[in-house]
């Protein structure tokens, strides 16, 4: 008897008596605060994108918009002693394309290649990446076959567009 008592004695000195544990939320280490910093730069940043993207759109669409209204084309800044460029003018050009299913798979603001195609020739590019500035509805004109679109080209360009459109049939490529 005296050793179960020594032994059980010895053992309960060395365990301390249990205590109540309180209850507590778990812990979410490296997950709090930081989330709504993240979501906030991540909106700054697509805003700041976006609003580049327009910036790019109207600098780039400014100019085209101006040019196929008859307005001047925007002053270029040249380094002295070098000659000024050349201005061009734009100017619009109707034109039949023989194949009015081709016309309809085209928008305004579309670069297009106009090609003469004669039965005896080769064909060859009359106009260049030039760019589509209307499409007339094809009910408005009844023509000899094909449908009419407006291109927005250079004036001696226009000139071989009218010239070649009197002899030939004039086809287009999406640029």
């Amino acid at each position: 008897m005296s050793r179960t008592s020594a032994s059980s004695s010895a053992l309960s000195s060395t365990c301390p008596p249990a205590r109540h544990v309180p209850s507590f939320p778990p812990l979410r280490v490296g997950r709090g605060g930081g989330r709504l910093r993240r979501a906030l730069r991540r909106r700054r940043r697509a805003a700041s994108a976006g609003l580049a993207v327009v910036a790019a759109a109207l600098a780039v669409g400014g100019t085209e918009a101006q040019a196929s209204r008859g307005a001047a084309p925007p002053e270029v800044r040249v380094a002295r002693g070098a000659a000024p460029p050349a201005a061009v003018r734009m100017v619009s050009a109707p034109v039949r394309i023989a194949d009015a299913a081709t016309v309809r798979l085209l928008r305004p603001g579309d670069r297009v290649d106009v090609v003469a195609a004669e039965r005896a020739e080769p064909p060859r590019v009359v106009a260049a990446g030039a760019r589509v500035a209307e499409v007339p509805d094809p009910d408005q004109g009844v023509g000899d076959g094909g449908a009419l679109v407006v291109l927005s080209v250079p004036r001696d360009t226009a000139r071989e567009l009218v010239g070649a459109g009197a002899t030939t049939r004039l086809a287009v490529t999406l640029c």
